[in-house]
């Protein structure tokens, strides 16, 4: 069982994409204009949110794409994958912005900051309502890349606005560089977690938000079940998760151990945990023994 975003949030990321490679342009020539580094630096910024935005739509696409007989889980994967390639674009863009910022402020240049007040406004209106359009599907992390990107963008136009009054009121130019150091720092920050979190999915890791102690305990607590062991839990997407395991319970018919494998599925569906497959066993195998077991037989690689 897998959610996929809604038809609607689809729409709002093309127009907004197409939106902020509008206002791109527009910000890159106030920037150069006006000599503001600042506003160049979050055009750059801008950019990489229309990649991101144009990935987050693509991923979107293939993650609704059904399974096929070379994909047996389906593409669900291709969103975590934007996601991944969105943050380290971020990354590689901050230490730009870092290399910049360094040279103006050894090297100052004046900056008018009437524009730049007038720009970032727009800049903080565009991403506001592009962050509203997304807000109600951040829970995949392919659409939450890209709600952190412009969450990334509201901050910085709110610090452009910051240091354009500043510059007004004090005239020191440096306020600039310094402004974009202080994006460039948000942008690592808003990349982090993605990178993160989509490394650990791709390396199979254990889901956010589930603890393996919980769920064996839980497994163990159905009647019948002796042992949970040789187990893993993996995500196939950012919200689809999977189990497979080793289950040692009483000597019984197979007929019987179905209303063990319905209550066992049960237990994993309230941790989140919608595909498993539980290989029913009536006396230990040699992996229930395994050195690698944790705790109490239960064993993950």
């Amino acid at each position: 069982m897998q959610h996929h975003p809604h038809h609607g949030t689809g729409k709002v990321l093309n127009w907004a994409c197409g939106a902020t490679l509008l206002f791109v342009a527009f910000e890159w020539f106030a920037g150069v204009r006006f000599g503001s580094l600042a506003l160049v630096s979050d055009a750059g910024h801008n950019l990489t949110d229309a990649v991101s935005l144009a990935l987050a739509a693509f991923g979107m696409y293939l993650e609704a794409k059904p399974a096929d007989d070379v994909k047996t889980f389906g593409y669900r994967r291709a969103g975590v994958l934007a996601a991944f390639v969105n943050a380290l674009g971020l990354i590689v863009l901050a230490f730009w912005i870092f290399w910049e910022a360094w040279h103006r402020l050894r090297n100052p240049v004046e900056v008018q900051p009437g524009p730049m007040l007038i720009v970032a406004a727009v800049a903080l209106a565009l991403n506001a309502v592009i962050m509203l359009g997304l807000h109600r599907d951040k829970s995949d992390l392919n659409i939450r890349a890209a709600y952190i990107h412009m969450l990334g963008d509201v901050l910085s136009s709110i610090a452009l606005i910051a240091g354009a009054v500043a510059i007004w009121y004090t005239g020191l130019s440096r306020i600039d560089p310094l402004l974009s150091i202080l994006i460039g720092a948000l942008i690592v920050w808003t990349a982090w977690d993605i990178i993160k979190e989509s490394l650990n999915v791709l390396l199979e890791g254990l889901p956010r938000g589930i603890e393996l102690k919980a769920v064996v305990d839980g497994m163990r607590q159905v009647e019948g079940v002796v042992d949970i062991h040789d187990l893993h839990i993996w995500s196939l997407g950012s919200e689809a998760h999977a189990l497979s395991c080793h289950a040692l319970i009483e000597d019984m018919p197979p007929s019987s151990s179905d209303s063990i494998l319905k209550r066992l599925n049960e237990v994993l569906c309230t941790f989140g945990i919608h595909h498993a497959t539980v290989q029913f066993e009536h006396v230990k195998c040699a992996l229930s023994d395994s050195p690698c077991s944790i705790p109490a037989g239960v064993h993950r690689h």
